[in-house]
Parts: C-alpha cells; sequence; structure tokens
C-alpha cells in the first residue's frame, strides 16, 4: 500500500490536509470525512483506512478547514461542502477507472450526503455513511434526514444499535421513507463511535472487522 500525504484548496480557497492510502490493487476508492469532534489522524478514521485498503479500497482522508485550524466550532455548510467537492475531485483524477464512493464519520457524512443533495458530486457512485448523525443525543427526530430524499444513489447506512445519535425509531422511520436505495448494517452493541462495552462479549477490533467486511459485501453487492 502507498500512503501519500498531500493539501487540498477549495474553492472558496481553504487549504486543508489529506492523506491518500493507495492499496496495489485498488479496485474502488473511497472519500472519507471525518467526524465533528476528530480530525483525519483518529484512530477510528486510520483503522477504517487500513482495512479498506486490505480489502481492495484506496481511502481518501481529509480535514474539514474548522479542524485545520484547531478550532471546536463546525464549519458553515456551504465551507464543508466545498471541501467534500475539492476532496471527490482529487480521489477522481488520482484513481480514474475506480468505483468512486464518498461518505464519512458522522458529522462528515452528512456534509457529503448535503453536498450530494445540493449538487450531485462528480463520479460519486454510492455513499458510505458511518454513524449517520440522525439527531442531537436525547432529541430524537427526522429533520437531519430530510435532505437524503433528494439522493438517488445507492446509500449504505452502517449504525450501532447503541448510538445515541440515531436511535430506534426516528432510524426506523427514515429507513422507511428511504426505501430500497439504502443498505442498513447494524452493528450489536456498539455505541455512535462503534465501541462495545466490556459485557457485551466483543471487543472494538470485532466490530471494525464487521464494519469494514460490511462495507466491502455492499460494494460487491451493488456490483460498483
Amino acid at each position: 500500500m502507498q500512503t501519500q500525504a498531500l493539501s487540498l484548496t477549495t474553492a472558496l480557497g481553504h487549504s486543508v490536509d489529506a492523506v491518500a492510502s493507495t492499496p496495489d490493487d485498488a479496485e474502488a476508492a473511497y472519500v472519507f470525512a471525518h467526524g465533528a469532534g476528530a480530525g483525519m489522524a483518529h484512530p477510528f478514521m486510520a483503522a477504517v483506512a487500513q482495512g479498506l485498503a486490505e480489502r481492495r479500497i484506496a481511502c481518501l482522508r481529509y480535514q474539514f478547514p474548522y479542524m485545520q485550524a484547531g478550532s471546536r466550532r463546525v464549519d458553515a455548510a456551504p465551507v464543508a461542502h466545498a471541501t467534500v467537492r475539492a476532496a471527490v475531485a482529487w480521489a477522481q483524477a488520482r484513481w480514474p477507472g475506480r468505483t468512486l464512493l464518498a461518505g464519512g464519520k458522522s458529522f462528515g457524512g452528512r456534509m457529503t450526503s448535503q453536498a450530494q443533495a445540493t449538487l450531485p458530486l462528480s463520479g460519486v457512485q454510492g455513499l458510505i455513511f458511518l454513524g449517520f448523525p440522525l439527531h442531537p443525543a436525547g432529541r430524537p427526530g427526522v429533520e437531519r434526514a430530510a435532505h437524503l430524499a433528494d439522493i438517488d444513489l445507492p446509500m449504505l447506512f452502517v449504525r450501532g444499535t447503541r448510538d445515541a445519535l440515531a436511535e430506534p425509531g426516528p432510524y426506523a422511520e427514515t429507513a422507511q421513507r428511504l426505501g430500497g436505495i439504502a443498505t442498513h448494517l447494524g452493528i450489536a452493541e456498539a455505541d455512535h463511535g462503534f465501541q462495545v462495552l466490556g459485557r457485551s462479549g466483543r471487543s472494538d477490533g470485532d466490530v471494525m472487522e464487521e464494519l469494514l467486511d460490511g462495507v466491502w459485501a455492499w460494494a460487491q453487492a451493488w456490483r460498483l
């Protein structure tokens, strides 16, 4: 696997760091945005990139401008969307001929889906959400999912069954509205960060393998 550190410049003039992981036999590529509280170097992000490479999927991880600047306040949607588009454009040029997928962890997945709903991301053939933040913790609702109805790409939602940001009722309602275009992978006993309690009898490593195998199987099933 080749690992490349690089910089991306958005249409709004922001420059952000990124890391591309390219297996020698890549069949697909995933543009992978981070969550609200941790950047692209978080162990979860790195583990996903490594695991996807082992499954012949290249990965581009990148920072949002607020994270690049060391701020705790997330970017406004137009800034985040422009960053998603810059990352997708780089990946499309770097990995031509490969199936191009996009999405992210929590906030990163939501910003990617909003960008796609506003104006389709060039070359992207499917979206993968790892812990889609359907609502704030303790405030169940489906308003954050309204834009998903404007997306006509296959979508994979990977959700821990203890995810406080996607409680069962709102999540089931969202799944029903989206119908067959969306696939849902439930990770038993995992929370929003895909961590499990010791009493579950499972390890975080077990969860990561289930998550990665599920992503690979979904891509194969859709023949992406």
